[in-house]
């Protein structure tokens, strides 16, 4: 794992995670405080709530995707890639190495964003409370599975077309299956049209990961049915995103 360790301290060096956990840390309670919901106290850890998730949806799509997008692209063009395989690690390892090291960073954010909305804006109610873990640990769980798969997009595209491209599609592709497939659905009620229907069955539907308004209007934790539904039908595009992943990544820049 020299690689690993090896991309993990230059992550951590470059300090740019730190900002990241700090927002994630303090703006949950600093927002609220600054806006119309301190007017009425049954607003404020709703809107924690929207402060905490929210904050690390922007933190991820735009700190993670980057930092990954760019660990590809200086794993092949500084020559590290082909260096490590002389010593015998091979391409598909080289980039679950640089996954996971940058998955290490994401995964202790998410983990701190389901703790705040635990402890600092659960229900009073003792019945909404008693599952209000159960609806923090499925978001968690939802939201690492779709942050994997654009991870690894990220850095198998930036090590063959440069750091932009694989940021900038990788942020693409999230955003579309969070908000733009929704638009799209919307068209479709309004005028059929099989062309813009197909591609809505085949969009990945990122928008069934985001379970904040879930936890804002207090709608209990999802079905068990539906739950494990979901991370399949998820869990069913990493792997076709790990194998497009491995058919682009390249550990040498292309001169």
């Amino acid at each position: 794992m020299r690689l690993y360790r090896l991309t993990v301290a230059t992550i951590f060096q470059r300090k740019a995670w730190a900002i990241c956990a700090l927002a994630i840390t303090l703006l949950p309670f600093v927002l609220p405080l600054l806006s119309s919901a301190t007017e009425k106290p049954l607003l404020v850890q709703p809107a924690r709530i929207l402060a905490a998730w929210n904050t690390l949806w922007c933190c991820t799509l735009l700190w993670g995707f980057f930092t990954a997008a760019r660990q590809g692209e200086d794993n092949a063009k500084s020559g590290m890639g082909e260096y490590f395989l002389t010593t015998g690690i091979s391409a598909t390892r080289q980039l679950f190495e640089i996954w996971l090291a940058v998955f290490c960073f994401i995964a202790p954010m998410t983990l701190a964003t389901a703790a705040i909305c635990q402890w600092a804006a659960s229900p009073a109610d003792p019945v909404e409370r008693s599952l209000w873990w159960v609806l923090n640990l499925q978001y968690a769980s939802l939201f690492l599975l779709v942050i994997a798969q654009l991870l690894a997009l990220a850095v198998a595209l930036a090590s063959r077309f440069g750091s932009i491209v694989g940021f900038s599609v990788s942020l693409a592709l999230a955003v579309y299956g969070l908000w733009g497939v929704g638009y799209l659905e919307n068209m479709l009620k309004l005028e059929a049209n099989p062309l813009l229907r197909g591609l809505w069955l085949y969009s990945p539907q990122y928008r069934f990961a985001d379970l904040t308004q879930r936890l804002y209007f207090k709608s209990g934790a999802l079905p068990s049915t539906a739950f494990w539904t979901m991370a399949l039908y998820f869990a069913g595009i990493l792997a076709v995103y790990a194998g497009i992943s491995r058919l682009c990544f390249r550990t040498q820049h292309s001169s």
